[in-house]
């Protein structure tokens, strides 16, 4: 599922606090024939069959529906609620299934049976990835899979849930605005937040989205974790953005999870001097597992990334460990390299490239470029040398920027050799620029037109014009 990373993902909570439960395996009778479980592997989404008992299929799902419960219920869903999604969403289970045999295929093969701790092992970050995509629209995902869940998630309402969950919402939303008795004023760690520099609205908000937001007390959740950031250096004012982005981080004990995740971080290379801005640009990061981060790492240093490289990425880019590696990264990396580019220098460079779908973000730029003659190889020359060109949109950026292009009598190489030009600003650089170089009368490289400072730009035309004048 390649979503745009530009849609900054809902919240998401701790793993390492999660799922501590046992599955019986369920010995149902099944005529004594073999079933044939498909499920896709690869990049190109080819079927392989794998033979697994009836006996041994049931079993997993019966897990798979565990796992989910458990899940979504951590996720303020009522035990009744979660179960009647689970019994609308057999598709997705098997979806689960399958990703079970996709991942461990050679176990399979083998004849080795899964625990319980390696489905749960499995399952676990796929239904983060989800859930960081999708957020409050997760239950939709699941009960109408394969079906996608809507794109345009502003205009539509989310769906009802439940009486029970609603009221339970509903009640923690009040509470925000509460006075308490003993004071005569709000609850004291909504009197702090709005001190912060939140107003009652924002909080009402984050308690929408996440009710154990009203019920933290101040001296015991908040205020330590936000002095914490106060000490790391993250302004006062990026606070009510960090906690409205990850409200979470308020239910995390610092002692045994945040700082020993943050110690874990620094020991992959996050630059310590750097998490005031990392908390700021991502706070979600504090909140993920280690083996989600862990999986993220491992395809970073199989693309051939230094460990210095990797530091830098999660330092500059951290919500790439959001991303999930089979859904997301892999087939990036593997759609970029059928360009020709150096997909481990891409990724250092641009790592948002990533976060965009092949389908609706990659493949449209690529036809674009092709449609106007450029072959595949100058294709994968330009953004190897100019990494943020598909993060652009192409009605927004490419396309009036080409328009204009083709008037200023350049051959098209010239955006092979300087694809950067997609960069600039049309009103405020290109199109100024230009209009001083055609009144000049002379020519200049489309580098030197857009890429030189004022100053520097200035010298280069009245060098040109002088030499033409002497020519």
């Amino acid at each position: 599922m390649n979503t745009v990373s530009s849609i900054q993902p809902p919240h998401h909570f701790h793993c390492t606090t999660f799922f501590s439960y046992t599955t019986t395996r369920t010995q149902l009778s099944f005529p004594a024939k073999v079933f044939f479980c498909q499920a896709k592997s690869g990049i190109d989404g080819s079927l392989n069959l794998k033979v697994v008992s009836p006996t041994l299929l049931a079993a997993e799902r019966e897990e798979a529906k565990a796992v989910l419960t458990l899940f979504l219920k951590k996720h303020g869903l009522s035990n009744a609620v979660a179960a009647r999604t689970i019994n609308k969403s057999d598709l997705f289970i098997d979806h689960l299934v399958s990703k079970l045999h996709s991942k461990h295929k050679s176990w399979y093969l083998a004849g080795r049976e899964l625990t319980t701790l390696e489905i749960r092992n499995a399952l676990i970050p796929y239904l983060e990835s989800l859930f960081e995509e999708h957020g409050d629209f997760l239950v939709d995902v699941v009960e109408n899979y394969p079906n996608p869940p809507i794109k345009d998630k502003s205009d539509v309402p989310i769906p009802p849930s439940s009486p029970v969950l609603d009221s339970k919402k509903l009640k923690a939303v009040s509470r925000v605005s509460e006075i308490d008795l003993d004071s005569g004023n709000l609850r004291p760690h909504i009197v702090y937040l709005m001190e912060l520099g939140m107003d009652i609205e924002q909080i009402r908000s984050i308690t929408r989205r996440f009710p154990s937001f009203a019920y933290y007390s101040l001296e015991g959740k908040v205020k330590p974790v936000v002095e914490f950031f106060l000490e790391l250096g993250v302004p006062i004012e990026n606070i009510p953005t960090i906690l409205t982005k990850r409200p979470q981080l308020c239910g995390i004990s610092l002692s045994e999870n945040l700082k020993p995740t943050m110690k874990f971080l620094e020991s992959l290379g996050v630059d310590k001097k750097q998490w005031p801005k990392v908390i700021y640009r991502f706070p979600a990061l504090l909140t993920y597992s280690r083996q989600k981060v862990m999986e993220s790492i491992d395809f970073l240093h199989e693309l051939g990334l230094s460990e210095e490289s990797i530091g830098k990425i999660l330092t500059r880019c951290p919500n790439i460990v959001s991303y999930s590696v089979e859904d997301n990264l892999r087939p990036t990396a593997n759609y970029f390299r059928s360009l020709g580019v150096d997909v481990g220098i891409l990724l250092f460079r641009c790592p948002q490239n990533f976060g965009l779908s092949i389908e609706t973000n990659l493949k449209p730029v690529t036809e674009f470029f092709l449609e106007r003659g450029y072959t595949l190889e100058e294709i994968g020359t330009m953004i190897s040398r100019y990494g943020a060109l598909y993060t652009f949109s192409l009605t927004e950026n490419l396309i009036p920027k080409w328009d204009f292009f083709l008037t200023t009598g350049y051959p098209k190489s010239e955006l092979v050799k300087f694809p950067q030009y997609f960069g600039y600003s049309l009103e405020e650089r290109i199109k100024p620029r230009f209009a001083i170089v055609k009144k000049s009368g002379v020519k200049l490289l489309l580098n030197q037109v857009l890429s030189l400072s004022s100053s520097n730009f200035d010298e280069a035309l009245k060098k040109k014009m002088k030499k033409m004048q002497h020519g």
